[in-house]
């Protein structure tokens, strides 16, 4: 897959919170196959699916939140040729029903260990038909249909097609220079257009824990403060329910966000060209990817600090600095807020937003300045292939303990409150 195709494939609009939308997407690909809405539902889901879809609210369901209310939404009233727009318009006057399928225990949830981090089966059932679908390692990528108990459709889980895309720093840097990527304008000005959007709806109205808003009233004036503002304003609206869409990177839509406003609120502040900014987005959002390749779409690390330091890349690309000061933009950010923990989808999400983007904006004032951390300061490298390597593998296997403590954690509260 070259980085066209890769872009194409990633930058994608969701509406809502990718998990819940994407347990939704396989509910209602369920309830397509079964061909009339289910009696009962039960979803067999990886740690991480449980966590990142156990605490945000579902857009179009009127503040409710979780994963319940996401597979009933999905099956009964999504539509699955939106994909990760399933519940784009669905009829809100039949959320009660939904309230009634949930209470009366209709839902069923499991705990699927030993599966990749992205895991999802749904089956559903109505009468003596039945109906399963599964996805895995991404959240459209259905490896798996079946309709009572015959397989209708099989793909097997390979090495996924990100995986597959060869990146490397300089690559990207030469792509995003002298690449011809006119057809990608159509995906740049949808990302410039939604994220920028759902960023302004955040800061207008209040939603979840106001973080935006709280930043820019107590840092007026600051420009460096106020991009960071608008990027966390974006997911406190994404995170409690805003039905607004949001086209996103590396599975994310608070990735998307972050690493796409600051380039956008950069390029207007400075009044610099249409395709300039095409190019600084193009190399954030492949940089972006890039960090996140070997660690996958869900894991223990906070994706935002991979998208906040891609963000503070794309905005000293944007400015031509050189690529040495870009490579250590990069670096020194890595170097500090990387072990961020992941821990699910929520209003605090937008709080680690800020703590990634300053912290990525001062690692880009520190190279500048020549002050940048060297090598053997801690994780960073020789060079910035092997500090994201390093950090790749830090996130991957090292933290993946963590991530399981913490849903032990996560789902302990959860059955202390029932």
């Amino acid at each position: 897959m070259n980085y066209i195709e890769c872009l194409k494939h990633e930058m994608i609009a969701a509406f809502g919170c990718t998990e819940p939308i994407a347990l939704a997407y396989a509910s209602a690909k369920a309830k397509e196959v079964l061909s009339s809405c289910p009696e009962k539902i039960t979803a067999r889901l990886s740690g991480n699916m449980i966590k990142n879809a156990n605490s945000v609210k579902v857009p179009g369901t009127e503040g409710r939140k979780g994963i319940e209310i996401s597979l009933a939404a999905g099956a009964f009233l999504g539509d699955a040729s939106k994909i990760l727009q399933v519940l784009e318009n669905i009829d809100k006057s039949r959320l009660p029903e939904l309230d009634e399928f949930i209470a009366k225990g209709n839902i069923k949830i499991e705990l699927v260990p030993d599966v990749p981090n992205l895991y999802i089966e749904i089956e559903e059932k109505c009468g003596n038909d039945s109906a399963k679908v599964v996805i895995e390692d991404s959240h459209t990528n259905i490896t798996l249909i079946e309709k009572n108990g015959k397989q209708i459709f099989k793909k097997p889980l390979e090495i996924t097609e990100e995986e597959k895309v060869d990146f490397s720093f300089e690559k990207i840097y030469d792509f995003a220079k002298n690449g011809n990527y006119e057809e990608l304008k159509p995906i740049l000005d949808k990302e410039i257009e939604y994220n920028t959007a759902i960023a302004e709806e955040g800061m207008k109205n209040e939603w979840g824990s106001s973080i935006g808003r709280i930043l820019l009233k107590n840092n007026p004036g600051n420009f460096s403060e106020t991009i960071t503002a608008y990027a966390a304003a974006g997911s406190d609206a994404r995170m409690s329910g805003c039905e607004l869409p949001v086209v996103i990177n590396s599975g994310s839509g608070n990735q998307g966000i972050t690493v796409s406003v600051p380039i956008i609120m950069c390029a207007r502040e400075f009044q610099i060209g249409k395709e300039e900014l095409y190019s600084a987005l193009v190399f954030a959002n492949l940089i972006g990817l890039y960090l996140k390749q070997k660690i996958g779409k869900l894991s223990a690390y906070c994706g935002v600090v991979s998208a906040s330091s891609a963000a503070a890349a794309g905005i000293a690309y944007m400015k031509k600095e050189s690529p040495e000061i870009i490579k250590e933009t990069l670096s020194n950010a890595l170097a500090v807020n990387s072990g961020l923990i992941c821990d699910g989808a929520k209003p605090s999400c937008a709080m680690k937003i800020v703590s990634s983007l300053r912290n990525a904006i001062l690692a880009y004032e520190q190279a500048k300045e020549n002050k940048s951390f060297e090598v053997g300061d801690g994780i960073v490298m020789s060079d910035i292939e092997k500090t994201i390597a390093t950090v790749s593998r830090i996130a991957k296997d090292g933290m993946k303990s963590t991530d399981e403590v913490i849903l032990e954690e996560m789902i302990g509260a959860k059955n202390k409150q029932s």
